[in-house]
């Protein structure tokens, strides 16, 4: 007995709920991610084969390149208390306005006595000022840097602050030398090296 042939019919997917869905993945994915931070001088990483995520806050990264050094906290509260702290350390007052400006600095690049000066200036005069932190034996500011920082994510968030180190591969000995005896002066002989993930 002959099969009855059963007409085909296209199917069609309704796909406005498969959009909705990626929609709102796009945009979770554009609130959340954080934009990557401009180096202050180029800095050219070495590679290492082990991948870690630095955290979000209670972190603070050290740049070295050129000879200089810049510093950075995470975090806009825990700046805005570090930025007190060194005022006061300094003497020196920091209106409204410029404690918001340093609240959105990628990283401290100049010396104390120049910042107030480095907070109201444009974004491209502030290219122009990056002179680094002093680290010599006469103005070593970058320790103070440090501590003001480790008290602050104390009083803060009561934790210990963690300290990385970023710095490029072709920088002489003596400017990391400096840098990593600063932290040991504070006893702080754990810290990390940010690397680049190297290739297989």
């Amino acid at each position: 007995m002959p099969r009855v042939k059963v007409p085909r019919k296209s199917t069609a997917i309704d796909m406005t709920a498969m959009c909705d869905v990626a929609f709102l993945l796009l945009t979770f994915f554009i609130m959340t991610s954080k934009p990557k931070t401009e180096d202050p001088v180029p800095v050219d990483t070495p590679a290492a084969t082990e991948e870690q995520t630095l955290p979000e806050k209670d972190i603070a990264i050290i740049t070295v390149g050129s000879g200089k050094a810049f510093f950075n906290l995470e975090g806009a509260e825990a700046r805005k208390e570090l930025l007190l702290q060194i005022g006061q350390r300094s003497n020196i007052s920091f209106t409204p306005s410029e404690a918001k400006a340093f609240t959105t600095l990628d990283n401290v690049t100049v010396p104390v006595s120049q910042l107030k000066q480095y907070l109201n200036a444009s974004t491209e005069d502030r290219k122009r000022m990056n002179s680094g932190i002093p680290t010599d034996s006469v103005s070593n500011e970058l320790y103070n840097w440090i501590h003001d920082a480790r008290v602050v994510t104390k009083n803060l968030y009561d934790k210990e602050l963690r300290i990385s180190i970023k710095g490029d591969s072709k920088e002489e000995y003596p400017t990391m030398q400096r840098i990593i005896a600063i932290l040991q002066k504070q006893k702080v002989n754990k810290f990390s090296l940010i690397t680049t993930l190297k290739g297989k």
